[in-house]
């Protein structure tokens, strides 16, 4: 058997974690003599995301008067993606009654964990989805995104799509799972806790929403100053008046 050299970290790390689950129930059940087995040290790359540029050429509304379903339906994926960070395995099996719109919900059956969740929706994606209800019709089992014949997308067809919307919007990028991180990196930009980005995302545990706060770190300069607490107490204690300044001066 060929060995493959070309593996990434992250995908040894995944076989490790495979084989160690095996093992040490091994050891576990008096099979095998205990020993660790441990992950190797992987480098974390910068996960790329949507530029601000991008994302605004990727919101532009279509013209429902004259373009097609498609690309109508496409718009509103966008929307969807950008607003949930839900996985495309995910979007292609949601159902159109997995929609709350009473509670400004939606049900997430088909998941990676495959432990359902719900979700909250923001009060914009669901005014986007509520109007591309009236236009798509369809039964409350239907697939919520369907194609122009009304059946489900596959994973195929939905990359597919995406990378001929992104194309025709002038936008280079075309990676559905950009949109996970784009929403993750957004969240983080925004001031979300990391708690509930677990929660939305999926995660069953805190190590990879970890990891985005550390990839996306240079960013978070951004609005360095708006959260720090020492520029907060000084602007809200008026401490950089001139007398706190002389007052300072005196005590040098």
């Amino acid at each position: 058997m060929k060995a493959n050299n070309n593996l990434s970290d992250i995908t040894i790390n995944s076989r490790l974690r495979g084989l160690r689950a095996f093992f040490y129930y091994g050891m576990e059940q008096g099979h095998i003599e205990p020993f660790k087995i441990k992950l190797i040290k992987a480098v974390k790359e910068l996960k790329e995301t949507y530029t601000d540029e991008e994302i605004l050429l990727l919101l532009k509304k279509p013209d429902m008067k004259t373009c097609s379903f498609t690309e109508y339906r496409n718009w509103v994926l966008v929307n969807y993606l950008l607003a949930t960070g839900n996985r495309l395995s995910t979007v292609i099996n949601l159902k159109i009654n997995d929609i709350v719109f009473s509670d400004g919900m939606i049900m997430l059956k088909k998941v990676k964990n495959r432990k359902q969740q719900i979700i909250p929706l923001s009060n914009t994606i669901i005014k986007i989805l509520h109007e591309y209800m009236e236009y798509r019709q369809g039964e409350p089992e239907a697939f919520l995104f369907c194609n122009r014949y009304g059946n489900q997308l596959t994973k195929n067809a939905f990359t597919q799509a995406i990378i001929d919307y992104n194309r025709s919007r002038g936008v280079i990028k075309t990676s559905i799972h950009l949109f996970r991180h784009t929403f993750a990196k957004k969240w983080i930009l925004n001031g979300g806790d990391i708690f509930r980005l677990q929660k939305i995302l999926g995660h069953s545990s805190l190590d990879i929403v970890k990891e985005y706060v550390n990839m996306f770190g240079t960013d978070l300069q951004q609005q360095f100053n708006d959260f720090n607490p020492l520029e907060n107490i000084y602007n809200d204690n008026n401490l950089h008046s001139n007398k706190a300044l002389t007052l300072t001066r005196k005590g040098k």
